[in-house]
């Protein structure tokens, strides 16, 4: 056998090997989050004492501040390649409601297809008084410097 042949047999063995395994996919791809299994989300019902809901589950990933009846679980699957931005591929989110007496009154599930892409503005607020004037850009730091902060004068 020639060395081309070789050498040609080799690169299409490792081109078809890298186009026909799905997995190669998955080592760029990272979990992040603590979504409980799908046993123990079924075990909460409506009723559940919170503190049960910590016992099976686990602490959430977030309560909404301004609700604290809201507890949320959730994970994501994150795709990083080289200096490539960052994909998300998957999210879930477990959202459990409880009542005032903290008994579970809502088990919600929602996924990236529930959310929505949010375009952070690009709009500055003024703020006014904050910029420096002439003098205090130029004689703001007078008296500030002390070359000697830090040393024990008290033996002079």
């Amino acid at each position: 056998m020639s060395i081309n042949k070789i050498v040609w047999t080799f690169f299409c063995t490792v081109f078809l090997a890298s186009c026909s395994s799905a997995k190669t996919n998955e080592w760029f791809v990272s979990h992040n989050g603590n979504m409980p299994s799908e046993e123990r989300i079924a075990q909460i019902k409506k009723g559940t004492a919170q503190e049960d809901v910590v016992q099976i589950l686990g602490v959430p990933s977030a309560i909404i501040s301004f609700d604290t009846n809201t507890w949320l679980y959730m994970s994501s699957d994150i795709k990083r390649v080289a200096f490539f931005e960052p994909e998300e591929v998957d999210r879930k989110i477990l959202k459990i409601t409880f009542n005032n007496s903290g008994k579970v009154a809502r088990v919600d599930r929602l996924t990236k297809a529930d959310g929505a892409d949010i375009t952070p503005s690009k709009d500055k607020t003024e703020v006014r008084g904050q910029e420096a004037g002439f003098f205090r850009r130029y004689f703001g730091g007078v008296g500030q410097y002390n070359p000697f902060a830090g040393q024990n004068t008290s033996g002079l």
